[in-house]
């Protein structure tokens, strides 16, 4: 260290610090304003970025509640699709019910009908029959009395009783 305080110049001091000056003045014209711009810009990026990215994460936070919106809005309308399906189903169900009683009640009134009317003709028949074997009974009986004058003279006799009588 002594031996450069020993060989200190004033000119070699001079043309040293007026080099730094013009290499400073020179850096800072040519190297320190790009440099300092590029960092610049480089923080304006930064500063863009961490903005747009906030702005995506608001949008991405408006984008989620409306897709639960969405999906709420969704669901209330599936579930009243449901309760529709539900309600036409039983509606149906009810209907059918109600055209089964109405076709049941037309089928027993027809049965009714078909055998009242069966009845009906069975009645008539089974009096045809009475009245033409009473006829006939009667035929044989009265061939049978008449035949005899004595049964038949009694049996006139009664006939005209029985119609003074009345």
């Amino acid at each position: 260290m002594e031996k450069l305080i020993n060989d200190f110049s004033f000119g070699l001091f001079f043309w040293q610090t007026l080099i730094f000056v013009g290499l400073i003045f020179l850096l800072r014209k040519f190297a320190w304003k790009p440099i300092l711009d590029a960092v610049n810009e480089r923080e304006d990026g930064i500063r863009n970025a961490l903005l747009s990215a906030a702005n995506a994460k608001k949008e991405m936070q408006n984008l989620q509640s409306d897709n639960q919106r969405i999906l709420q809005e969704a669901r209330l309308e599936r579930d009243t699709l449901l309760k529709e399906a539900r309600e036409m189903k039983e509606k149906i169900i009810a209907d059918s019910k109600n055209d089964a009683q109405i076709q049941g009640q037309k089928m027993i009134e027809q049965a009714k009908a078909a055998i009242n009317s069966e009845k009906n003709a069975a009645i008539a028949e089974l009096k045809e029959k009475v009245s033409s074997l009473s006829i006939e009974i009667a035929e044989k009986l009265l061939k049978d009395e008449l035949s005899n004058k004595e049964a038949q003279a009694k049996l006139v006799e009664k006939m005209l009783g029985d119609a003074k009588l009345n």
